[in-house]
């Protein structure tokens, strides 16, 4: 390689690094981890047609560990006569100190199980962070140990 392509290649390759942050593509996740309790209150009675139940149910949360905060939402339930499958929805705020950075966000909940076989996604609404958690980004994953729930959230802040 020439001198002159070898200064091209060079002063090309320290401009990505300012293209990405400008727009965003350099923010390197961060896992948070802690566990959770979750209070969940029927809103009314469920309707059943021909053996699908529909629900609403309030949720209540704290989260502990990285994220220490409370959650608040709401959650469309759907359980079906088939034996574990069922599907639900929510969104819940949630507000709180997440790694020492204060402010809220919401979560917003799809999840179905399929004879058992569970599909679940949790992810931060875009736009949704405010205060020093603005323009927070991420998906949060949970498990379920012994009746624990522990979380592990990846996210990124600008």
């Amino acid at each position: 390689m020439s001198p002159a392509n070898r200064r091209t290649v060079i002063k090309l390759a320290a401009l990505c690094p300012i293209a990405a942050s400008a727009q965003g593509l350099n923010r390197m996740p961060t896992i948070a981890k802690g566990t959770f309790t979750v209070e969940m209150k029927p809103q009314g009675d469920p309707i059943s047609i021909e053996g699908v139940s529909t629900g609403r149910m309030a949720l209540n949360k704290r989260f502990e560990g990285d994220l220490v905060a409370v959650g608040q939402g709401e959650m469309l339930t759907a359980l079906t006569p088939t034996k574990g499958s069922a599907g639900y929805v929510a969104i819940e705020r949630v507000t709180g100190t997440l790694h020492g950075r204060s402010g809220s966000f919401v979560f917003q909940h799809s999840g179905t199980m399929n004879q058992g076989a569970q599909q679940l996604s949790i992810t931060v609404v875009p736009g949704s962070g405010a205060g020093a958690l603005a323009g927070l980004q991420g998906s949060f994953k949970l498990d379920i140990v012994e009746g624990r729930h522990f979380y592990a959230f990846e996210y990124t802040l600008p």
